[in-house]
């Protein structure tokens, strides 16, 4: 806030984007990605870390295109194209999938990982115990279900079943993310235009509704699932980060207006990321998030999600037209932080309070 008060927002002063998990929530944030990496950071040129786990590595990984715009109009489209039967296997889910990826990342591989300036990394998670290597779906849910089960319990007990993963450019060290910054293990590996494609794959693999990944190239053997699962909303030791360029910020355009650690913990209002010995991490986090009554003004009053598949089923032109809907209008979030950047209004500026 002091900050804030006395510089404004710069984008030289960015230094990490993280991107949240949660599927087709983060359709709502096209306009704003836009306008960030087509504009504002690109006139801007300096070393960021890029941070996403599920859609939200999709969304970094566009980001580090040599034509930023274009990629992320892409990832929406073909994300919005998704088509599957009523009730669709594991298989076919995983199918789909992996044709929107090759379609959104093949060709332009090089590209992501050596970007001139951005540093992708992408969060996956490696199962432990009964889900290491689990031989069948009834495997697999009873891993899932002890899992949950001891992350009811405390967060700290989810490490027993699963370690973070971050497959990540290797010219960026993240050494403000050490690895026992919480309870999971925290495994760093290279990325690589051989272990791109599935390192993405798997941080949006959903448990029991698609194929986990069985292996990634250059990481430790295992079987991988959505990155979300440990990293729903990205909550991270960002306040330990030593910057050379300048302050340092974390920018975070976010599609709510609190952080929830793990995907399990949705359904706990008493884990959120301001609460409990680790809410310092947040002291240089800047939120974008969009207002209550921009929520009410999308189709439906709310954020596109993947309830959406059974709301419409298999009216698939109705859902694809209301999320393209949804981003049409998210270029008023663009214009809103344009407008700030330009003029800053600290009025509506507020201490992150979930």
């Amino acid at each position: 806030m002091a900050h804030l008060r006395q510089h404004g927002l710069q984008a030289q002063d960015v230094a990490v984007i993280p991107a949240a998990a949660g599927g087709p929530k983060g359709l709502i944030l096209q306009g704003l990605d836009q306008y960030l990496f087509g504009e504002w950071l690109a006139g801007a040129p300096r070393q960021r870390s890029l941070l996403g786990a599920s859609i939200g590595s999709w969304r970094m990984a566009a980001a580090c295109h040599a034509d930023p715009v274009a990629a992320l109009k892409r990832l929406a489209d073909l994300y919005c194209g998704q088509r599957y039967p009523a009730k669709p296997s594991p298989a076919r889910v995983t199918q789909e999938i992996m044709g929107l990826l090759q379609g959104f990342i093949g060709g332009h591989e090089a590209e992501i990982i050596s970007h001139p300036s951005q540093r992708l990394h992408v969060l996956a998670v490696r199962g432990r115990g009964r889900l290491q290597a689990p031989q069948s779906e009834l495997s697999t849910k009873l891993g899932f279900a002890s899992a949950a089960l001891a992350n009811l319990r405390a967060r700290k007990h989810l490490a027993r079943h699963m370690t973070r993963v971050v497959i990540g450019d290797s010219r960026d060290t993240l050494a403000w993310m050490p690895n026992h910054f919480d309870a999971f293990q925290t495994d760093f590996v290279a990325l690589s235009a051989e272990n791109l494609l599935p390192s993405l794959l798997a941080s949006g693999t959903l448990p029991l509704i698609m194929q986990p990944v069985r292996q990634i190239a250059g990481t430790p053997s295992g079987t991988y699932w959505d990155g979300g699962m440990i990293d729903y909303h990205l909550h991270f030791p960002y306040a330990q980060l030593q910057d050379r360029h300048g302050a340092g910020l974390v920018l975070y355009p976010h599609f709510s207006d609190h952080i929830i650690p793990g995907w399990l913990d949705k359904s706990l209002p008493w884990r959120r990321a301001n609460k409990g010995a680790h809410s310092s991490w947040l002291d240089n986090l800047i939120m974008l998030s969009p207002s209550a009554s921009f929520i009410q003004s999308l189709p439906r009053a709310k954020l596109p999600d993947r309830t959406d598949f059974f709301h419409y089923g298999l009216d698939h032109e109705a859902r694809i037209r209301d999320w393209k809907l949804a981003i049409s209008a998210s270029t008023r979030l663009a214009e809103a932080f344009a407008a700030f950047v330009a003029k800053p209004d600290m009025a509506i500026v507020k201490p992150l309070n979930f």
